[in-house]
């Protein structure tokens, strides 16, 4: 495990480059195992979650490898094995190795997924659009085993109940060599999803509507990588990066983002009296004083993302009044409010609601990062604050920030990553 420390109170300048996003990233590893050739990415963030994607593929004899931004896949002599139950577990986007395995080879047997707790997250849209193409689903000790019979995987049209990002993946995934034409009506909207459409169509796979909610899929019998797909800049990185310098900056530029993809949450910035210009493909944060209290509810795409929540939360301590924020995707994502707590935040969670309080002053303290985004919440807390911060569980951080010491340490700040494992030695 790790630890990251910070020494608060800095103010921060300069600027940052977003990396590819970690939400495309690990759904498209795993559709790279339906390529009959070797598949590269470029722009692919150094973090935990990939290199626990790479264990996984190594379980199954599919080479990969990854230096400088650039990841190299080659499924061309892949086989059916057991997956690393240690890595499948310490990272929910496994589940998307479900959907890839069933449309390369009609049968999948996957430990259920573990990753963030942020309440409950079910895989039933999943196996119901599974049944619809044809699979059979047996669910047993937390193992899922999905086979198709002897004419394999036909199209289907298929309604989810709930708007989900991970089951209209899976389900692209399973249809994409399906025989036949599949429609997925309620389909997700957001921008990984047509990141994951663009690389396989560029394979030759038929798909249409990907960030409409209605999605159309011709099966197709082979899919050729002739190109290098490089990933779309991580959304929710820019944002974090945003709050960041909302909240500390004394003028800092993020580069390499995408304005469309963050307009629900620059909106509320605006709105909040951050000063803030945004440009083609990058932004600037300069000096903000005099902030207004917001009230902020999460949405599917194009809404509020969940994932910015907590991120956003540091910074709503520094707007005069009461902030209130509804998170209607995972009410129960409220791990950072008692750690912010101990360093003096006056934030609370009653009633399916996080208050915001202004708060004057934040203090250094021990916290812990129970998921991701809370891990980001208390990182920019810490910056915030005056004296040392350790934050335990730092890997949740580094699961999705990319060389964000290096990123932070670019901008003026004092941070730095210890293993507790040596310290305890």
């Amino acid at each position: 495990m790790k630890k990251m420390i910070i020494h608060g109170g800095n103010r921060l300048s300069g600027s940052v480059t977003i990396g590819g996003a970690k939400n495309s990233t690990v759904a498209l590893i795993p559709a790279a195992i339906l390529a009959d050739t070797p598949v590269k990415f470029d722009m692919v963030p150094d973090i935990l979650d990939v290199h626990n994607l790479m264990l996984i593929l190594k379980s199954m004899n599919v080479h990969s490898d990854f230096a400088d931004g650039v990841l190299k896949i080659d499924p061309t002599e892949i086989i059916e094995a057991p997956m690393p139950s240690q890595a499948i577990k310490s990272l929910r986007a496994s589940y998307y190795f479900m959907g890839a395995l069933l449309g390369r080879f009609g049968r999948a047997t996957v430990t259920f997924p573990g990753g963030d707790n942020i309440g409950p997250r079910p895989i039933d849209q999943h196996i119901k659009a599974f049944k619809a193409l044809g699979a059979e689903v047996v669910e047993n000790e937390g193992t899922v085993h999905i086979t198709t019979s002897g004419d394999g995987l036909h199209g289907a049209r298929i309604f989810l109940d709930l708007v989900s990002v991970g089951a209209t993946i899976n389900t692209i995934l399973a249809a994409v060599k399906a025989q036949g034409s599949t429609v997925i009506e309620n389909a997700a909207k957001e921008p990984e999803i047509i990141d994951i459409a663009t690389f396989l169509n560029n394979m030759g796979a038929h798909i249409r509507g990907a960030g409409t909610d209605v999605i159309r899929i011709e099966g197709v019998s082979t899919l050729k990588a002739t190109n290098v797909h490089t990933i779309i800049p991580d959304r929710i990185e820019a944002g974090t990066f945003l709050s960041l310098a909302a909240a500390m900056g004394d003028g800092i530029r993020i580069k390499n983002i995408i304005p469309e993809h963050l307009e629900s949450f620059t909106a509320k910035l605006v709105e909040m009296g951050v000063q803030l210009q945004v440009d083609e493909d990058e932004a600037y944060v300069a000096k903000s004083d005099d902030l207004n209290a917001i009230q902020v509810k999460t949405m599917p795409f194009p809404g509020f993302a969940t994932d910015l929540q907590q991120p956003i939360t540091p910074l709503l301590l520094k707007a005069q009044g009461s902030s209130i924020i509804v998170d209607t995707i995972y009410p129960q994502r409220v791990k950072h409010i008692s750690q912010l707590q101990k360093m003096g935040a006056k934030v609370r969670s009653e009633n399916d609601m996080i208050i915001v309080e202004h708060t004057d002053a934040l203090t250094g303290a021990t916290v812990e990062a129970g998921e991701i985004r809370a891990g980001a919440s208390l990182m920019i807390a810490a910056l915030m604050a005056e004296g040392e911060t350790q934050i335990l569980n730092a890997d949740n951080i580094l699961r999705g920030y990319g060389s964000i010491v290096e990123k932070l340490t670019a901008l003026n700040a004092d941070v730095s990553i210890e293993d507790t494992a040596e310290i305890a030695e």
